[in-house]
């Protein structure tokens, strides 16, 4: 998923927007200074990544969210939020939540306060500007049929044309006309809300079979026995791409590949979308803004897999 506008590499931030507009700065969004912060501060709006919201219901979950009384809302972006994690926002941390998804180069999408609950759990959201302009499409730049997944292309009034001085990006990132190429592969739902299906680099082909990153990690989120997981394209000399799965347990549970295979085929999965090898660690690798570093995941699995190396 493309980046979350107003990416920081330095402290966390607390907004107290409807305070004074006082902003308080951590060092982390750790859960307990963070819950403790909150209350004190009388916070009513934050942001953070899908990583930070499962910390904090997971904490909250354990040892309550009273803490976050103050808290009107918390926006989720930087990467897609897991569908079962959006619904748990409201009952257990007490807050609207508002899913983000923007990019650096312009399109900005984000749910509605007042949209209904099945739209601000499973859609991230639509165009902040009227005069934003989306297309989804196939590999020949032809409009995807409605509900149907699509590259995202994209332009408006704060999206640039192109970049300054440097015409071989241009011609990848940008079509003759003038749309930006984000990268994403996209749904879209019939009042224009988008589905964030995953990266162009993060759908495996699997024999010709494409497989979104995304869904299959949805669907491992359902057992409660899973912490993280991140889905990635493992190589195989036969296929091309097979699904692995890195897996951060939940603390004392114990995960099994085939404890996930049969739960997704109870969800009437298709064989060719369940997982074939499984890494089990204690944490995921992330990027400086707290994104799942799957560029880093997929060179490890590749690195495991090479001849005299044990997976």
């Amino acid at each position: 998923m493309s980046r979350q506008p107003g990416r920081r590499h330095g402290p966390w931030i607390l907004g107290t927007l409807l305070a004074g507009g006082r902003v308080v700065m951590l060092p982390s969004p750790e859960p307990v200074r963070a819950f403790a912060t909150t209350g004190a501060e009388g916070v009513t709006h934050t942001a953070v990544v899908p990583a930070v919201a499962a910390r904090w219901l997971e904490h909250a979950a354990e040892h309550g969210a009273g803490e976050l009384a103050s808290l009107r809302v918390l926006q989720v972006g930087g990467a897609r939020l897991a569908d079962n994690l959006a619904r748990k926002v409201k009952p257990v941390l007490g807050a609207t939540l508002q899913q983000v998804f923007g990019m650096a180069e312009g399109l900005l999408n984000v749910t509605r306060l007042d949209d209904e609950e099945e739209v601000i759990c499973t859609t991230q959201g639509r165009p902040v500007s009227p005069a934003d302009e989306v297309r989804l499409v196939d590999a020949f730049d032809i409009d995807v049929p409605p509900g149907e997944p699509g590259s995202l292309l994209t332009r408006g009034p704060y999206t640039p044309r192109g970049y300054y001085k440097a015409a071989e990006q241009n011609a990848r990132a940008f079509t003759a006309d003038g749309w930006y190429r984000s990268g994403d592969i996209c749904r879209m739902t019939p009042e224009g809300n988008l589905i964030v299906e995953g990266r162009d680099k993060d759908m495996i082909n699997r024999g010709g079979e494409k497989i979104s990153a995304e869904e299959v990690e949805n669907l491992v989120y359902q057992l409660p026995s899973v912490r993280q997981v991140a889905a990635v394209a493992m190589p195989d000399p036969v296929l091309g791409e097979r699904v692995c799965l890195y897996v951060v347990p939940k603390p004392g549970a114990t995960v099994t590949l085939e404890e996930i295979r049969g739960s997704m085929e109870r969800f009437g999965v298709a064989r060719f979308k369940l997982p074939e090898h499984l890494v089990l660690v204690d944490e995921l690798k992330s990027t400086k803004v707290g994104k799942i570093d799957k560029k880093a995941l997929r060179a490890d699995i590749a690195e495991r897999l090479a001849p005299g190396v044990t997976a």
